[in-house]
């Protein structure tokens, strides 16, 4: 592309600063990026001097709350019990990705369609609040962003979803309506797109 300035970090993918919380670290890679600017002659392609490794495959390790009502799906009483976590997690931030088709009050019932689905019901006719990516995308941040409020220290890359998708069950209950939606043959982009592609 001749980039005319470039410094090539290998850190893992979605940190391009380094390491979370550590502003020393990710002002001398913001140094050394904007140092390159001070050359005469470019392209100027440089290594940063430091790598950093991915932390692995694990996923988040963050609790989950024991089962509060026998009479709502696991999911649902799952999404229900982390509300407040949730609430912690934005209060301590300040923002949320969470809100493209439903926010908070309304991710239960949320959970309880897509469960629907999973277990059968038509996507369109399930109650979705939105189209099925868009409401996962909702899901799905909405566990992160409390996810990481509930773990100890930044979490690795990946490890978040990890969780969601191999912990939780409002994870499990998206997989399975994925899957549910292929097998009817709903459009292909609509239960693609709602887990990583990778994700059967």
């Amino acid at each position: 592309m001749n980039t005319p300035r470039a410094l090539h970090c290998q850190f893992p993918l979605g940190r391009p600063l380094g390491r979370p919380q550590d502003p020393d670290f990710q002002h001398a890679v913001l140094a050394a990026g904007l140092a390159l600017l001070q050359r005469a002659e470019g392209p100027v392609l440089e290594d940063y001097p430091e790598t950093i490794e991915s932390a692995g495959e694990a996923p988040l390790a963050c609790p989950l709350p024991p089962r509060y009502d026998p009479n709502l799906h696991p999911a649902v009483d799952e999404v229900q019990a982390l509300r407040g976590a949730y609430d912690r997690a934005v209060e301590r931030t300040g923002r949320t990705s969470v809100g493209r088709v439903v926010g908070p009050d309304g991710m239960a019932d949320a959970v309880a369609a897509i469960v629907k689905i999973s277990e059968g019901s038509a996507w369109n006719d399930a109650g979705l609040p939105g189209d099925p990516i868009q409401t996962v995308h909702d899901i799905r941040s909405y566990y992160e962003e409390l996810g990481v409020e509930l773990s100890d220290g930044p979490p690795a890359p990946w490890a978040a979803e990890r969780w969601f998708y191999d912990v939780t069950e409002a994870g499990r209950a998206v997989i399975a309506a994925r899957r549910a939606m292929k097998d009817a043959k709903a459009p292909f982009p609509l239960w693609f797109y709602m887990a990583p592609g990778g994700r059967t």
